[in-house]
Formats: C-alpha cells, sequence, structure tokens
C-alpha cells in the first residue's frame, strides 16, 4: 500500500499509532474495510462499537498479533509490517496490554507475574526485578501483600490491578486495554477508571481502550472512536451526540446513555 499522503502527515504528527486503509477478513466476512485512524500522544482514546465490528480485533492488529488483509499500521513511527524480530521485540516492550480476564499465568504469583516483562526483555537482577515489581503492584492500587498471592486468591478486580501492573512493568509509552470494566461492579469500576485517568496523567500515557463502559467513555476519554459500517468515527463525545448515525445516536442517546451523561452532568 502507498505510504500516507501529505494531507494525512499533515493531520497525524502527534499520533503514536496510525491506520490507513486497514482491512480485516476472516473467510468471506470483511470486518473493517478501508479503516483509517489516527491515536494521538497522550490522549485517552474510547473504541466502542456493536457485537462482530472487530474492536478487539482492531487492538490485537496493531499489537501485531493479528495480521489485517490490506492496509498499513504505524505504532510509534514504525511500519508494523515485516520489521525484523529485533525491532519488533523493541516496539513490543515499548507497549503494554491489559486483556479482559487479565490473562495471568495462574502458576505465578502476582510478583512474578509482574516480572515477567522484566525478564523478557531486561537483563535486570532478580532483586531489582522484584523491587520494580514491588512498584509496580503498588501503583495499581493493590495492597502490599497482593505480591505474594496467586491468581486463584484474588478478587475479579484485584485480577484486573495486577494485570495492569504487569502492564506497566516496562514503564510503557501506550498502555492498550480491553474490555478493563467488565465484571465490575459500578464502584470497583468507577475506580478503576479513575486509577486509569491518574495514571495517564503522571506518567504521559496515552491509552488505547476498548471498551463498552458508557460511564468509562464519559468520565475519562478524551476522544471516542466508534465502529460502524466496517469503518471508524473519532469525535468528541458532544460531537457523537450531533452524529445522526442510527447505531450512534441509539447507542449514545439510549437509556445508558442518558444515565451516564446525566452522572458527569
Amino acid at each position: 500500500m502507498a505510504p500516507f499522503d501529505d494531507d494525512q502527515r499533515t493531520g497525524a504528527q502527534d499520533a503514536v499509532i496510525r491506520v490507513r486503509g486497514l482491512v480485516t477478513r476472516f473467510g468471506p466476512q470483511v470486518v473493517h474495510d478501508g479503516l483509517d485512524l489516527d491515536v494521538r500522544r497522550g490522549e485517552v482514546l474510547g473504541v466502542v462499537g456493536g457485537s462482530g465490528t472487530g474492536k478487539s480485533v482492531l487492538l490485537k492488529e496493531i499489537l501485531g498479533l493479528i495480521r489485517p488483509a490490506d492496509g498499513r499500521i504505524e505504532l510509534l513511527g514504525r511500519d508494523t509490517a515485516g520489521l525484523p524480530e529485533s525491532e519488533r521485540v523493541a516496539l513490543q516492550a515499548r507497549t503494554g496490554v491489559l486483556f479482559q480476564n487479565g490473562a495471568l499465568f495462574s502458576s505465578m504469583t502476582v510478583a512474578q507475574n509482574v516480572m515477567v516483562p522484566l525478564r523478557e526483555h531486561t537483563d535486570l537482577s532478580a532483586a531489582l526485578s522484584a523491587e520494580i515489581a514491588r512498584v509496580k503492584i503498588a501503583m495499581s492500587g493493590l495492597p502490599a501483600n497482593a505480591g505474594a498471592k496467586f491468581p486463584s486468591e484474588l478478587s475479579g478486580g484485584m485480577i484486573k490491578r495486577a494485570g495492569l501492573a504487569r502492564a506497566l512493568a516496562l514503564d510503557p509509552d501506550i498502555l492498550f486495554l480491553d474490555e478493563p470494566t467488565a465484571g465490575l461492579d459500578p464502584i470497583g469500576a468507577a475506580a478503576f477508571d479513575q486509577l486509569i485517568r491518574n495514571l495517564q496523567r503522571s506518567l504521559g500515557l496515552t491509552v488505547f481502550m476498548v471498551t463498552h463502559d458508557l460511564d468509562s467513555l464519559t468520565s475519562i476519554c478524551d476522544r471516542i472512536a466508534v465502529l460502524v459500517d466496517k469503518k471508524i468515527r473519532v469525535g468528541t463525545l458532544e460531537e457523537h451526540l450531533r452524529d445522526p448515525h442510527p447505531w450512534i445516536h441509539d447507542y449514545f442517546h439510549g437509556p445508558r446513555g442518558r444515565a451516564a451523561r446525566h452522572a458527569e452532568s
């Protein structure tokens, strides 16, 4: 595919993620067809869409876990297609990922889980890695004794926070979150949202968050990307509230959307 043109580059100079002409196909099913997206440095971008629109698939394509049928993806200024293994690993180390279910290793303690990226990407001593894990666990809002616990001993909210601690282990530039508040009660979800916003501000993170949680969208997202018609529409909450597209209108003006907006007013 051709490189980005001048207009695209001018409009996305501060982008840490650039997607152009993305096509995603599973057999005869086309999920994304010519999708373009820019994610700006330092923003919290919420990604929403109906079932089957490929929200998590898009996240995994940006991370290089799934290869699209066509299109171009730049992550932190690097074209992700065809990178040499050493450069791919180096780029991977600049991102942190929290998957929906935490994806913790059940046979490892929380601290050992957090140290996994440190072992894979650094040559730090065991003592220093353990100290970094302790700091990240604390940053994620877990008690100090959580480091010695196994995932089976944690609540759902604690598993999310442990997964977040691991995602932050390497001080990433970009934090990817896949349905971070799914399964949490409203109080726990609100606390997790606030934690993400506080970390984003204090660490200067860019956050790419796939979510269905309207409260998260209204409380911490700078912009919202909506997957519709196999493409993506990006704007502020106010802009989406004025969008006449039927799905977008129903999503943001339905009962849950009204409740979320009312809570923020």
